[in-house]
């Protein structure tokens, strides 16, 4: 009974201890997010092509450099909340580039085989040419985990189903997860800087390209491509954001059934092995501790879409170079229809990314009424000056997942560098073809 006493009275503590701490993880994600705008973008020339260094990568980086120091050190159930602000954040976002799909509807029709076509890449660019390079360093069976697919959330539970939480394959996933939160948005908006500077694929290519499954890759990579087509801007981020959406609706199916079986078969076919893996090949990896303080770490939908605006906010103020009025009303309206979709969520179970996504694209699709005043509301929202804060809270998250990333070795960096750059590239290779 003692022990049940003191356990309901820790919790008020824990949630009021959290309050000033989130405040200054706030505060702080603000300050970086006006530094990151300020630096500004600076072109640098390599070989052919140039990598164009945007706030949305000095926001990651110096996020990063807060969050790994260790003179004083972000406390982990903080890292946490940033992570709940990114997955808010995205959402922002995703609406902002919904809104643009639906105005863009035209083009995307006409793209439409190409959109199809290119998410074989997605699928057999990372099985192909990573799985083969996973097995040659002895990974293991947590090869399979690793390289079905670049593994973001609805990975973890595809795998558990199959081979269990506790398994190897279930590590590899881990693995994968933790090299893209820490390094997946940048090394994408890097080879997506420089190929857009070759001239080598189309603009439109690319964008469908950057759609790989993950909200923050995909923005930080379009934004990226467009920040260097300007003319091109409103097209390139509306085909990222349908390649992006339908990665996420179908990739649930086509992991479940599809990725991951075939993983399984062309791993067995490498190693022409059935039996369990010697222990020399099983990777030195250990489970992950459950999250510490998993309450402490929450931050309510209001919370969060709260202070992620503030971040976006600030970003467009020093972007701009002034403050527009009009950005409050367009921000009101992304974060109705996010809100919107997570009640949606909560009533018919759908994933508030979908939800959010089809109302945004209704909105401003040409069947709309009210499509150009969605638009002209809106349109003060700079999307690149959004991207900043999402990447800046990133950053700062980071810290907690650099343990487990080290327990898992050198393998799975060239491994994770493969599987990224294969989604990207072969899927972008597989758009061209289709766009002539």
């Amino acid at each position: 009974m003692s022990d049940n006493t003191s356990a309901v009275r820790e919790r008020p503590v824990r949630a009021r201890g959290i309050r000033p701490g989130l405040l200054v993880l706030t505060l702080l994600a603000l300050v970086l997010t006006a530094a990151a705008e300020l630096i500004g973008s600076h072109k640098v020339k390599i070989g052919p092509g140039a990598i164009t260094l945007f706030p949305i990568i000095w926001g990651l980086l110096l996020g990063a450099a807060v969050s790994i120091q260790r003179i004083r050190p972000v406390p982990v159930r903080l890292q946490r909340a940033a992570t709940h602000i990114v997955e808010v954040g995205v959402l922002l976002l995703g609406v902002r580039l919904c809104f643009v799909v639906g105005h863009e509807l035209p083009v995307l029709k006409e793209a439409s085989a190409a959109l199809l076509f290119q998410e074989i890449g997605h699928l057999f660019g990372t099985i192909a040419l990573s799985l083969p390079l996973a097995v040659m360093l002895k990974m293991g069976r947590s090869a399979v985990g690793a390289c079905f697919s670049i593994d973001r959330e609805s990975s973890f539970a595809m795998v558990s189903e199959r081979f269990g939480p506790d398994s190897e394959e279930y590590r590899g996933v881990l693995g994968m997860y933790i090299f893209g939160s820490v390094v997946g948005a940048l090394y994408v908006t890097l080879l997506a800087s420089v190929l857009a500077g070759t001239g080598w694929l189309s603009p439109l290519a690319l964008a469908m390209g950057t759609g790989v499954g993950s909200g923050s890759v995909m923005a930080a990579s379009s934004a990226a491509i467009a920040a260097q087509f300007p003319e091109m801007a409103d097209q390139i981020v509306a085909l990222a954001a349908v390649s992006n959406l339908v990665t996420t609706l179908l990739g649930v199916y086509v992991g479940m059934f599809v990725a991951l079986p075939l993983a399984d078969r062309f791993y067995r076919l490498l190693t022409r092995r059935t039996g369990p893996v010697p222990a020399a090949e099983a990777p030195d990896l250990q489970a992950t501790p459950e999250p510490e303080d998993a309450e402490t770490s929450r931050v309510r939908p209001f919370a969060a879409i709260g202070i992620a605006l503030a971040g976006m906010l600030v970003a467009d103020v020093v972007y701009s170079g002034g403050f527009d009025p009009r950005a409050l009303l367009g921000f009101a309206l992304v974060s109705a229809v996010v809100l919107v979709g997570l009640a949606i969520k909560r009533v018919i179970k759908i994933p508030a990314v979908v939800g959010s996504s089809v109302l945004a694209i209704l909105a401003t699709s040409p069947i709309s009424p009210v499509a150009d005043v969605v638009l002209s509301l809106v349109d003060p929202v700079e999307f690149l000056a959004m991207t900043t804060p999402i990447l800046v809270f990133a950053g700062l998250s980071i810290g907690k997942d650099l343990p487990a990333l080290k327990r898992m070795g050198w393998k799975i960096v060239p491994v994770g560098m493969v599987s990224f750059a294969a989604s990207f590239l072969v899927s972008a290779l597989i758009a061209q073809v289709f766009l002539g």
